[in-house]
């Protein structure tokens, strides 16, 4: 059975960090449970946003099958709520850590961050990794052009629906961030910037919003937009 639906959820609203852009150096004014400069946790309203979107996930019809999420710990935090009462009633579920969905660092002459490691985040994230996933593709850390971002997004999407055809996987939920959604939506729908985001470059998905996609063959949608 090919893959029908794509939920897409921008993580929630988050603390923030500077990057040097003369030494590559991060900092954070908060530190991050796994130590990242530019791996921040969600705010308390984040933390909020991310409860109520897994009780409006638990509602999905057809049923979230897999979760696909950037391993960066702010959209695990988002999609945690979720998971932690969908595992209750399928064990098989659990979060699938992939990198093509990680967030979008321009090209620069110094090395940008990667997400923490499994080691770092397993305490913190209890039985919730899928341990035995390989993610799809991996970013480079230089940093990525605008075309460069659409491609891996592209690759990564072709990956992840082969996947889930594969694997009959009805439905589906990739939580990631705001540029990567939106190089989602062009490269993916037909070009359609009004796909979550515009052509200024702003995300139609807020911090913590889901968006939803009926998936046909081809890599166009049928149906769209924002719940």
């Amino acid at each position: 059975m090919p893959l029908e639906v794509i939920y897409v959820a921008r993580h929630g609203f988050r603390s923030n960090w500077l990057v040097d852009h003369a030494t590559g150096t991060y900092t954070a004014t908060l530190r991050s449970p796994t130590g990242g400069a530019a791996d921040p946790a969600l705010t308390s309203h984040g933390v909020d946003q991310a409860r109520e979107l897994g009780e409006r996930l638990l509602k999905a019809e057809p049923p979230i099958e897999r979760v696909y999420s950037s391993l960066y710990y702010r959209c695990l935090q988002t999609v945690e709520p979720f998971v932690r009462k969908a595992i209750v009633t399928d064990k098989r579920l659990s979060i699938r850590g992939e990198t093509g969905l990680g967030e979008w660092y321009g090209a620069a002459n110094f090395e940008h961050p990667v997400p923490a490691s499994h080691e770092i985040l397993r305490p913190l994230f209890p039985g919730l990794l899928d341990e035995e996933y390989r993610p799809l593709v991996t970013p480079t850390r230089m940093g990525e052009g605008v075309d460069e971002l659409h491609d891996r997004v592209a690759r990564t999407m072709d990956e992840l629906i082969a996947q889930c055809d594969r694997e009959g996987v009805r439905a589906v939920l990739l939580c990631s961030h705001a540029a990567t959604i939106i190089a989602l939506g062009r490269v993916r729908f037909s070009g359609d910037e009004s796909f979550f985001g515009t052509a200024s470059g702003q995300s139609m998905l807020d911090a913590g919003q889901l968006g939803v996609v009926v998936e046909g063959r081809g890599g166009e949608s049928t149906n769209r937009g924002k719940l």
